[in-house]
């Protein structure tokens, strides 16, 4: 079974087809380089969305199209990378950014403030890395494809402790049916997979 199917699975079918095919070309054109095809193909089968209400992904042809936020992302991300090196703090952003070569390609972000890119680091794109620009934390790399990426990140959300998102100092003030309601309500503890086009 393949990562994606093994995703498909978790996620369930997807509830629509984006708008628009599933033309990559003009981001391909931008990219200089195919893409990922497990990557491609979820994004051609789930489109533009929020992956367990925290992952967003974006489709050439979605309501958020890719090919825009990518241009602004690695512009920004240059912009910063290039105040952190005159700064003498290379360690911030130890890669470059699209249109660098081999520059990082944005691909999406999470609720987090995490940023995540491809790292175009083979010939081949099925074999590029995930990096994450973690939110005031520097990078972490994920060895392995966009769909294992996916498919970690929704089962790690989904096996989190009942209180994970509640500031551990407020759990003294509030009371058992106060977290319990939280808990109900999808606002603290595991989330469950799933997968909501916008």
């Amino acid at each position: 079974m393949s990562w994606l199917d093994e995703l498909r699975g978790v996620l369930g079918e997807p509830a629509h087809r984006p708008r628009g095919g599933n033309d990559w070309a003009e981001v391909e054109r931008y990219v200089g380089s195919p893409l990922p095809g497990d990557f491609k193909a979820f994004l051609d089968a789930y489109g533009t969305g929020v992956v367990s209400g925290e992952l967003v992904v974006f489709h050439p042809h979605g309501s958020a199209p890719l090919l825009p936020r990518m241009r602004q992302v690695h512009q920004r991300f240059t912009d910063r990378r290039r105040r952190a090196l005159a700064a003498g703090e290379p360690e911030r952003y130890p890669h470059p950014f699209h249109p660098e070569p081999g520059g990082l390609i944005s691909w999406g972000y999470d609720h987090s403030g995490d940023e995540h890119f491809f790292l175009p680091c083979h010939t081949d794109p099925d074999r590029w890395t995930i990096v994450t620009m973690a939110h005031e934390e520097g990078c972490e790399t994920f060895d392995g494809p966009f769909t294992g990426f996916v498919l970690s990140f929704v089962n790690r959300l989904r096996n989190v402790d009942r209180y994970h998102g509640i500031d551990p100092e407020a759990l003294e003030f509030l009371e058992p049916e106060d977290l319990e309601e939280l808990a109900a309500n999808g606002e603290i503890g595991p989330t469950q997979p799933s997968f909501h086009p916008f």
